[in-house]
């Protein structure tokens, strides 16, 4: 991302060919919206709850234990049947909530993100879609705000913003317009910046917005998110490691149990 917070106001409104006054015009506003596309975030690829669940079945041991299961009813043993089928659908509904969980990361993020933004066009203040602010726009920021995209401060009145959900820092930091000098400063360091899904808890201000949808901090954690490949944890390679210990050690005492059995005259049943 550019070093924004390392510029002065009319360098960044220069940049952005906005004005820190009037804001952009309408026309211009829409342009930009089709050039740089709607202020939201986009969701990578979407695994069913279908997938999730049919994917619990892959697992070794569940495996093991179905054939358990169907071994048990069909030989009659019905209490066994029923106990074997318990622990399996135990098994399947906390490994399928788990991942379901880690899979609606992305829409999370997305109920953080603001619904609605106050932006200046043509000198009047409106009320538009928070998805249709653009690179350029200067909104308005007071008390109780969410921040609907990342925006270099031109004004901050006793302002304070909560980022708790970028920063991980439970006091809301106080913000200035002034340019900070330096390169790559972690979030919570760019006091003369706020970012796409915090929250002004105190004081009032205005901004140039800088980045929208993902190109945002908020935008990033989204990209991380839908590209992180999934791997087994080191527990899951064990525990697969065993699965197929035992389904070998299993495969071997039933044959051995069979040659014994029909050596010794018992039907095969």
């Amino acid at each position: 991302m550019k070093n924004w917070y390392g510029l002065e106001i009319p360098e960044v409104v220069a940049e952005l060919k906005g004005n820190d006054g009037n804001g952009l015009e309408k026309d211009e506003a829409a342009r930009r919206l089709s050039e740089y596309g709607p202020n939201a975030l986009q969701a990578g690829r979407v695994i069913s709850p279908w997938a999730i669940l049919l994917s619990q079945f892959r697992n070794v041991l569940i495996l093991i234990l179905i054939v358990a299961v169907i071994l048990s009813a069909f030989l009659g043993h019905s209490i066994e049947a029923i106990a074997i089928s318990v622990i399996i659908l135990f098994a399947i509904l906390l490994g399928f909530i788990q991942e379901y969980r880690a899979e609606r990361a992305m829409e999370a993020l997305k109920k953080m993100a603001a619904p609605m933004a106050a932006v200046i066009r043509d000198g009047v203040e409106l009320g538009i879609p928070a998805r249709d602010v653009v690179p350029g726009d200067i909104i308005l920021i007071r008390a109780g705000d969410k921040i609907p995209a990342d925006v270099r401060l031109i004004q901050a009145i006793n302002l304070q913003i909560e980022e708790a959900a970028l920063t991980g820092e439970s006091i809301p930091a106080s913000k200035s317009n002034q340019a900070i000098p330096g390169n790559d400063l972690p979030v919570g360091d760019r006091k003369n910046m706020a970012h796409a899904g915090t929250v002004a808890t105190h004081g009032r201000g205005r901004g140039i917005v800088v980045a929208t949808g993902m190109e945002t901090e908020f935008g990033k954690i989204a990209k991380m998110l839908s590209t992180v490949e999934t791997g087994k944890t080191p527990l899951q390679e064990n525990l697969d490691k065993v699965g197929h210990i035992l389904a070998r050690i299993s495969i071997a005492v039933v044959v051995l149990i069979v040659i014994l059995g029909l050596f010794r005259g018992m039907p095969f049943i």
